[in-house]
C-alpha cells in the first residue's frame, strides 16, 4: 500500500479521524487482526455474531498502527458509517493515484478463474513486478483488499473478479476498470442464484463493458458465449483456445503419466512448445489465457511459455500428492461444479495408476437441476473411476447415477476411515466437492 496519513484515509473515504490524524499506514489492510501487518490497517466489521472492532488491540500488537471502523477503538480510528463502502473508495483512490503506470488484469468466469489468475499473475511476474488476489478472495471485499496491496513499484495488478448476482462485476470494474478482462467460461457454477446461463452470461459480460478506455478484451473462442461477448467492446479483442479461428491456439495437446499436460501454443507470428507442470488437460486451456494476456501486456509468446512451465496453483486445486501408503492423491477439494468436476474426473482418468478412486461431496448452488446434475456426475465419474466413494446425503444422487460402483459415506470422518482401511499401493485418489462440503479435511487426513 502507498503511505497514507490518517487524515489522507479520512479524506478519501469520507470519514473522520478518532486519535492522531498523523499516524502513517505504510502496509496492506486486512480484515483479520491475527494477520496484521507491521505499519498496517485492520478493517473492522460489526457482525451479528462478532465485532471486529473487540479486535483492535490485538491487532495493534500484530502490528496495524489504525483501523478502518464504524466507531472509535483503542488505536488510531478513522470512523465511517459503511466500512465497506468506505474501504472499497479507499482500495480505488490509491490505485487511480498508481496509474498510468500500473497496468490492471480482471479475471472472471465460471470456473477457473483462481487457477488462471495464478498463471497470469506468473507470466507478467516475470517481467514486471506483480501483485495477485491471494487464493479467491474475488468478492466485494477481496478485490478491494488485493488492491490496497499495490504500492508504487506495482507494475501489475491481477484481479480475480467472482460473482453470484448480475451487477456484481459491473461493481467491481466501477472500483477499478480493468486494462485487460479476461472472460474464461460460461458454466454452471452458482446457477441457483442466478437462475440461467444467459444471466451468467450477461454477468460475464460486464467484465468486457467495464474495461477501461482502449481496454483489451481477452476471450475464450471455444466458448459461444464467451466469444459472442466481442460485440460488447469497441477495443482490441484476443481469443484464445483450440478452436481454429483463437489467436492464441492450443495444438497437439497430450498428457503425460502424471496427468501434466504439453502442447503447442500458435499465434500469426509465433509458435512455442509447453510443458505445464500442472495436472488436467484443462490447464492447457488456462494458460493459452495466460499467455494472451502475456501479449496484451507486451510479453512475447516464448517468454511467457518460459514463465508457465514453472507456474503454481493455489492450495487445494489439483495438487498432486505421493501417501505414504505408496497411493497417489489428487487434491482438487476447494471447490466444485458440474464442468469442474468432469475436468478433474478427467485427470483422474489420465494418470497412471491402479484403481481409480473418486471421493465426491455436494456440489452446491445448482438450483432446480441440482439432483439431476448430481446424477450426471455420478454416471461421469462411473465412466472415469472405479469406485465413486459419495460423501454425505445431500451429494447421494451421484451414487444414483453411478450406480453398482458407489459407496456412500455418511461424512468427512467416515470417508477418511473408509479410506484408510482400503487404500493400496497404486490407487490414484481424487478429492473434489465444494467448499462448503470441506473435503480439504479428507485430504489432509490422508496426508
Amino acid at each position: 500500500m502507498i503511505p497514507l496519513s490518517l487524515r489522507e484515509i479520512a479524506e478519501m473515504v469520507g470519514g473522520t479521524v478518532e486519535g492522531d490524524g498523523t499516524v502513517t499506514v505504510t502496509a496492506p489492510a486486512t480484515l483479520d487482526s491475527r494477520q496484521a501487518d507491521p505499519g498496517g490497517l485492520f478493517v473492522a466489521f460489526s457482525g451479528e455474531n462478532v465485532d471486529g472492532h473487540d479486535y483492535a488491540a490485538a491487532a495493534g500488537r500484530a502490528g496495524a498502527v489504525a483501523v478502518l471502523g464504524s466507531r472509535a477503538t483503542p488505536l488510531p480510528t478513522v470512523v465511517v458509517q459503511d466500512v465497506q463502502a468506505a474501504l472499497q473508495r479507499l482500495a480505488a483512490h490509491v490505485v487511480a493515484r498508481l496509474r498510468p503506470g500500473l497496468t490492471v488484469v480482471g479475471v472472471t468466469g465460471s470456473q477457473g478463474k483462481t487457477g488462471t489468475k495464478d498463471l497470469i499473475a506468473a507470466v507478467l511476474s516475470s517481467a514486471a513486478p506483480t501483485i495477485a488476489t491471494i487464493g479467491s478472495l474475488n468478492n466485494e471485499l477481496g478485490v478491494p483488499l488485493t488492491m490496497l496491496r499495490a504500492d508504487a513499484d506495482t507494475r501489475c495488478l491481477v484481479l480475480e473478479m467472482g460473482a453470484r448476482h448480475v451487477g456484481d462485476i459491473a461493481h467491481l470494474t466501477g472500483l477499478v476498470a480493468p486494462d485487460i478482462g479476461v472472460v474464461l467460461n460460461v458454466g454452471q457454477a452458482h446457477l441457483g442464484e442466478f437462475g440461467s446461463r444467459a444471466a451468467i452470461a450477461q454477468a460475464k459480460g460486464e467484465m468486457v463493458r467495464g474495461l477501461a478506455a482502449g481496454g483489451i478484451a481477452v476471450l475464450n473462442a471455444d466458448d459461444p458465449r464467451v466469444i459472442a461477448m466481442r460485440a460488447l467492446t469497441e477495443g482490441p479483442v484476443l481469443t484464445f483456445g483450440r478452436a481454429e479461428h483463437a489467436d492464441v491456439r492450443i495444438l497437439d495437446p497430450v498428457l503425460d503419466g502424471s496427468g501434466r499436460p504439453s502442447c503447442t501454443l500458435r499465434t500469426a507470428h509465433a509458435s512455442t512448445p509447453l510443458t505445464l507442470p500442472l495436472v488436467g488437460a484443462h490447464q492447457a486451456l488456462n494458460a493459452s489465457a495466460a499467455a494472451a494476456v502475456g501479449l496484451a501486456a507486451g510479453i512475447p509468446l516464448a517468454a511467457a511459455a518460459t514463465a508457465l512451465a514453472t507456474a503454481s496453483l493455489s492450495r487445494w486445486r489439483m495438487e498432486l500428492r505421493q501417501l505414504a501408503c505408496g497411493a497417489t492423491l489428487l487434491n482438487d477439494s476447494y471447490n466444485a461444479n458440474p464442468d469442474s468436476t468432469r475436468a478433474a474426473l478427467d485427470a483422474l482418468a489420465a494418470i497412471d495408476g491402479g484403481r481409480r478412486i473418486a471421493v465426491l461431496g455436494d456440489m452446491l448452488e445448482l438450483g432446480a437441476d441440482s439432483a439431476s446434475e448430481h446424477r450426471a456426475i455420478g454416471e461421469y465419474a462411473a465412466s472415469r473411476a472405479d469406485v465413486v466413494a459419495v460423501i454425505g446425503e445431500r451429494a447421494r444422487p451421484i451414487a444414483d447415477g453411478a450406480g453398482e460402483r458407489a459407496v456412500v459415506l455418511a461424512d468427512n470422518d467416515a470417508a477418511v476411515d473408509w479410506l484408510r482401511g482400503r487404500l493400496a499401493a497404486k490407487d490414484v485418489v481424487l478429492v473434489k466437492a465444494s467448499r462448503g462440503a470441506r473435503l480439504d479435511e479428507v485430504a489432509a487426513a490422508l496426508e
